[in-house]
C-alpha cells in the first residue's frame, strides 16, 4: 500500500508540472499571435526589442559563436517568444543568489584546500612538459596538485560498485556522496542499508542529488525519508513547474567521499543500469576512478562547498581536514578539478584542450556524447593533422536518437582530419576519458557537449605519470575489440541524412 501510495504522489507530482509548463507556453505563444491594432504595436515593440536583444547576444562577452549564432536566429523568427527564452535559458548563469553564495564560500574553499602542502614546484622540475597545465589548474583555478595518491581505474561499473561498497563499509569519520542520478534498485539499495549502518553508529553521512537528474525516480520528499534513517540530504536546484531562470543548470558531478582518505569520481550513477542489472541499452559500459591518499581531500572540499550553499549553513571545512600518513609510495601526481557555469572559466574544457594539445604520439578518447564546439573541433582536427593518433569512442546503441544523430554528424570532418572514430557496438559508453602518451589522463563526469562544458557542475581528476594512466591506456585498446571502426563510406547518406545532420548541428548547443 506505502509503494503504491509512493507511486500515485510521484505521478500527481510530475503530471502537475507539466501541465503547468504546458500553459506557460501556450500563454506565451497566444501573445506571440494575437491580432489587433493594440496588438501590432506590440508587435512592432517587440521587433525592436529583438533586434536589440540580437545586438547584446553578439558583442556579449564570454559566450561561444554557436550560441551567439543560435540564440539570434531564434530572437529574429520569433521575437517575443525568442526573447523569452533566452533570458529565461542563456542568462541561467547570471544568477545573483547562486553566484553571491559561490563567491562567500569560495574564500573558505581555497583555505581548506591549502591544508595540503602543494608539490607544484617539484612537478615543473620533474615533469616540466605538463606544468603549464598543472599551472593553470592550480594557480589559476585554485586545484591544488598532489602526489602521496593511489590512483586506481575502474571499468566498467560492476569494479566501482564492489570497490565503493567496500570503502564505504570502512567509514570511521563521514560518507559524502553527490550524485546526478540516484535510483532506487540493487545499487542504490545496497549503499543505503551501509549508510544507515554508518549513520546508527554516529558516522556523519550527507547525500547531494539532482533534482532534474532524478525526476521520476525519487520522491520530491525524498531527503525526510533519509533524515528519518539519520542521513542529511540535499536537493540541488529543486526543480519548479514554472519556466525559471535556473533549471538549465545541473550538479552533473559524481562524488564520493569517505573520511577525506578515499575518493572515487567518474561517469557512474547510483542506479542499475550503470552496473549491467538493468538493461537499456546494450552493455553499460563506464569508467571510475578511486583515489587513495592526500587527493582526496580536494573532493571532501568540494562536496562540502556544495553542501554549504545548498544548505545555506556556514560550517568550518577545515574540521573534517583527515591526519592521514603521506609516506604513500604511490608514484606520480594527481589534480582533482571541478567546473561550474557561474565563473566563465571553463576549467572542463580546458584539461581536455591542453591534453590534445600536449600530446606527443596518441589521444585515446571515451565519451558518450560528441557535439563539439569550435574550439574542440579545431584542436582535435589540428592534432590529428600534426601526426597524433587520435581515437574516439562512442556509442553505437542511442540513450537518445537525437543527440546520437548529432554525435554522427561530426564524424565526417573528423574522419577527413584523420582523427579514427569507433563505435561501441556491443552497448552504451558511458565514460569520459583521455589518455595521452603512457604520462597524462583524465577520469571525470564531464561529457564532451555543450551542457557539460558550459552549463553543468562537472568534476573530474587529471593524472600525470600515476599507475591507473596505463591501466586506462590498456582498457581503451581492449574495448576497441567490441567496436567497429567508422569510415568515411559510413558517414555517406542521401539528402535527407546531410540535411537533418545540419539542422542537428545548428541546434546542437540546445541539447
Amino acid at each position: 500500500m506505502l509503494e503504491k501510495n509512493w507511486v500515485r504522489s510521484l505521478f500527481r507530482q510530475r503530471v502537475l508540472a507539466i501541465t503547468l509548463i504546458l500553459a506557460q507556453i501556450a500563454l506565451i505563444i497566444y501573445f506571440t499571435a494575437s491580432q489587433g491594432t493594440a496588438s501590432k504595436v506590440i508587435h512592432s515593440v517587440t521587433d525592436i526589442i529583438s533586434v536589440l536583444v540580437s545586438i547584446y547576444v553578439i558583442v556579449r562577452k564570454n559566450s561561444i559563436s554557436a550560441y551567439k549564432l543560435l540564440w539570434v536566429f531564434v530572437i529574429l523568427m520569433f521575437p517575443l517568444f525568442g526573447c523569452v527564452f533566452y533570458f529565461m535559458f542563456s542568462m541561467q548563469t547570471a544568477n545573483r543568489k547562486l553566484k553571491k553564495q559561490s563567491a562567500n564560500v569560495e574564500k573558505k574553499t581555497k583555505e581548506a584546500l591549502s591544508l595540503s602542502n602543494s608539490v607544484l614546484s617539484e612537478a615543473e622540475n620533474k615533469v616540466p612538459e605538463y606544468a603549464p597545465q598543472m599551472r593553470y589548474l592550480e594557480t589559476f583555478a585554485g586545484f591544488p596538485l598532489y602526489k602521496n595518491t593511489e590512483t586506481k581505474y575502474l571499468s566498467p561499473g560492476e569494479e566501482m560498485f564492489r570497490a565503493l561498497l567496500e570503502e564505504l563499509s570502512r567509514a570511521e569519520h563521514y560518507i559524502f556522496l553527490e550524485y546526478f542520478i540516484i535510483q532506487e534498485g540493487q545499487m542504490w539499495n545496497s549503499v543505503l542499508n551501509i549508510l544507515k549502518e554508518k549513520a546508527a553508529n554516529g558516522v556523519t553521512v550527507r547525500i547531494i542529488y539532482d533534482d532534474i537528474g532524478c525526476f521520476m525516480l525519487l520522491p520530491s520528499d525524498y531527503p525526510k525519508t533519509l533524515k528519518k534513517l539519520g542521513i542529511e540530504c540535499a536537493v540541488f536546484n529543486p526543480f519548479r513547474p514554472f519556466l525559471t531562470i535556473r533549471q538549465n543548470n545541473r550538479d552533473h558531478r559524481k562524488i564520493a567521499c569517505i573520511d577525506g582518505k578515499v575518493a572515487f569520481t567518474g561517469g557512474i550513477n547510483l542506479a542499475d543500469e550503470y552496473i549491467n542489472e538493468k538493461v537499456r541499452f546494450g552493455h553499460w559500459k563506464d569508467a571510475a576512478l578511486m583515489l587513495k591518499g592526500e587527493a582526496a581531500w580536494s573532493y571532501a572540499v568540494m562536496f562540502l562547498s556544495m553542501w554549504e550553499i545548498l544548505a545555506n549553513k556556514s560550517e568550518d571545512i577545515t574540521e573534517y581536514y583527515p591526519r592521514i600518513n603521506t609516506s604513500s609510495g604511490a608514484r606520480g601526481y594527481v589534480q582533482p578539478y571541478s567546473d561550474s557555469p557561474l565563473d566563465n572559466e571553463n576549467v572542463g574544457e580546458q584539461v581536455y584542450l591542453q591534453i590534445l594539445q600536449n600530446a606527443k604520439k596518441y589521444v585515446y578518447i571515451n565519451t558518450p556524447y560528441l557535439i563539439l564546439d569550435e574550439l574542440m573541433m579545431s584542436a582535435l582536427c589540428l592534432a590529428a593533422k600534426s601526426g597524433i593518433d587520435v581515437r574516439i569512442v562512442t556509442p553505437h546503441i542511442a540513450d537518445k536518437k537525437l543527440v546520437h544523430m548529432t554525435t554522427r554528424s561530426y564524424y565526417a570532418n573528423l574522419i577527413a582530419a584523420g582523427v579514427k572514430i569507433y563505435e561501441y557496438t556491443n552497448g552504451f559508453i558511458h565514460s569520459k576519458t583521455f589518455v595521452s602518451d603512457d604520462r597524462v589522463a583524465t577520469v571525470g563526469s564531464a561529457n564532451l557537449d555543450f551542457r557539460s562544458l558550459y552549463l553543468h557542475f562537472e568534476c573530474g581528476a587529471y593524472m600525470c605519470d600515476t599507475e591507473a594512466v596505463l591501466t586506462l591506456k590498456e582498457d581503451f585498446l581492449s574495448t576497441l575489440e567490441s567496436c567497429t571502426p567508422i569510415t568515411e563510406e559510413d558517414c555517406k547518406g542521401g539528402i535527407f541524412k546531410y540535411t537533418m545532420q545540419n539542422f542537428l548541428r545548428f541546434f546542437a548547443p540546445f541539447m
